[in-house]
């Protein structure tokens, strides 16, 4: 009876623990999800009137971010007479002509504060968003009229839009493809000329073909001018709270909405399109300065391609320990190194993917076939193969430990089994061992994309970077380009919560990326644990 008392004070402890563990994980999830919803719900936007100690007023017009109505009155000589006022946090925007775009004002009195529904808000590929009221649209210094002017602009939005789709497409599709065209026929000039085959007739072929590419490129890049100038005819008047009158073009423009008028479907179908363009937009693409999709394409392939690499070097190397080594000095030193090499900074092993791989292999890669192509480096600057391999390094230990526990949990009158109907050793650990073995394989597959997806210091070293011009797959041979950079999420996290030069307005836009990682993480993790599930109770027979 003592003993059941207590092993159920221990069944509760634990559960206790795992509850615990469990509300924190939701609490941080709720977190992120609460705070990262700031940037993409359409606040309101507020026309401030403040009173000025000598009578005058001012105006200010932008989002309420915080308002203070007993703060401190601070060390100011026209504010010495109170002890607390009135402090509004107001996020202005308006950046590149009026900085900064958040103000903190003081105020003894509160505020006249109102909500004109005319007050539109742009979302812009640079400089933040501005606020203010439309004065008009103009298409080459000729002013556009309408029944509705905001559908008339959204229509141009959406044209424009669809242009610079359209000159993105040609550029990186037709035109990418036209230059490895071109590369690949000079390289195969040059190695005609270094064999001494370079005939009159070859030299006939190679100038015909290099000049059809050439009209062809030449025809591209007249449609891509045509585009880029078709696009910029348009601009939009913006008048800011000052009175000034300022010229955008609707290229410089993403989306535009006036929220003081929005019911609240329109509410939620505005969040969601903004979440969508969050998700799937790339800055490469001029849709907006903070799309997260070739960070998450990114992020998604690095961990794909590190979990290839490095299950298959894992389990080899715990079948060795564990099924062929036996047990001597030299295996004991393997298990010690193992354990050492987890607890490894994961900065080193950044050092030495630079060193090693990028420097060494790549450099070497790099002077046997690509020496045309010297001194600019192919595998000698860091990419995302180098990045997958030093990752790989680093969750190596973890896939080992946890296969070869798994290899230990088999009973060895399976392996006896096995041998004694006349199996040998080879084909018992193939039939027999490492299927049962599956399930602990993919535990350690688990932890090594739960440590590799959110490192970021390594990668800062061997391949991420903030901005890419284009992603490591395309419509290019060989189509994944594993010399590449990439973009991370949790490099854009580091990127927007300590490089970002208005920290203040991106800080939303931190806990959105932190929670879209959050979430690619669990749902790797989630499919890895029910493919674990499903084989675990495909071989749960074989061990009774």
């Amino acid at each position: 009876m003592k003993a059941m008392r207590q092993n159920d004070r221990w069944r509760w402890l634990t559960a206790g623990a795992v509850t615990v563990c469990l509300l924190a994980f939701a609490l941080l999830i709720v977190l992120l999800a609460w705070q990262g919803a700031r940037a993409f719900w359409p606040q309101p936007v507020d026309l401030y009137l403040f009173s000025q100690p000598d009578g005058s007023e001012t105006q200010l017009l932008g989002e309420t971010i915080e308002h203070q109505p007993r703060f401190p009155a601070p060390a100011d000589q026209q504010l010495q007479h109170v002890s607390h006022v009135h402090r509004y946090l107001v996020k202005t925007g308006n950046r590149d002509w009026n900085a900064p775009d958040f103000r903190v004002i003081f105020s003894q009195q509160a505020a006249n504060v109102s909500q004109p529904e005319d007050i539109v808000v742009l979302q812009r590929r640079n400089h933040g968003n501005a606020y203010g009221w439309v004065v008009g649209l103009r298409e080459d210094n000729e002013v556009l009229t309408a029944n509705n002017p905001d559908a008339l602009l959204q229509q141009r939005l959406e044209q424009v839009h669809a242009l610079i789709r359209q000159s993105n497409d040609i550029r990186r599709v037709d035109m990418a493809r036209l230059n490895n065209q071109l590369e690949m026929l000079d390289e195969q000039a040059e190695q005609q000329q270094q064999a001494k085959q370079f005939d009159l007739q070859r030299q006939s072929e190679y100038q015909a073909n290099r000049a059809a590419l050439q009209r062809r490129f030449d025809q591209l890049s007249t449609k891509l001018a045509g585009l880029q100038h078709e696009s910029q005819r348009d601009v939009l008047l913006l008048r800011d709270v000052q009175g000034n009158t300022h010229t955008i073009p609707l290229t410089e423009i993403v989306s535009a909405w006036k929220p003081n008028a929005l019911s609240v479907p329109q509410k939620i179908q505005h969040f969601l399109h903004q979440i969508w363009q969050f998700v799937s937009d790339s800055p490469a693409n001029g849709q907006s300065e903070t799309g997260a999709f070739p960070a998450i394409f990114g992020t998604v392939l690095m961990v794909l391609l590190m979990s290839v690499v490095v299950m298959p070097l894992g389990v080899i190397a715990a079948v060795w320990l564990h099924e062929y080594a036996g047990r001597n000095t030299l295996t004991r030193l393997v298990r010690i190194a193992v354990v050492n090499l987890a607890g490894v900074p994961s900065i080193v092993y950044g050092v030495f993917g630079l060193g090693f791989f990028v420097w060494g292999i790549g450099g070497t890669l790099d002077q046997l076939f690509f020496s045309h192509a010297l001194p600019n480096p192919t595998f000698g600057t860091p990419g995302l193969l180098w990045a997958a391999l030093t990752l790989a390094l680093l969750t190596l230990p973890v896939v080992i430990v946890a296969t070869e526990e798994g290899l230990s949990r088999i009973p060895n009158s399976q392996r006896q089994g096995s041998l004694a109907l006349g199996a040998t050793q080879a084909e018992t650990l193939w039939y027999v061992v490492l299927p049962m073995a599956v399930p602990a394989m993919l535990t350690g597959l688990i932890l090594a994309v739960a440590r590799a997806a959110g490192e970021t210091a390594p990668l800062m070293l061997v391949g991420v970077v903030k901005m890419v011009p284009e992603l490591p797959v395309d419509a290019v041979f060989p189509y994944l380009h594993l010399d590449r950079k990439f973009m991370h999420l949790g490099f854009q996290i580091y990127d927007l919560a300590f490089q970002s030069p208005n920290i203040e307005a991106d800080r939303p836009l931190v806990f959105a990326t932190a929670l879209l990682l959050v979430l690619i993480i669990l749902s790797l993790n989630l499919l890895a644990m029910g493919l674990r599930h499903r084989l675990r109770e495909r071989y749960r027979l074989m061990t009774h």
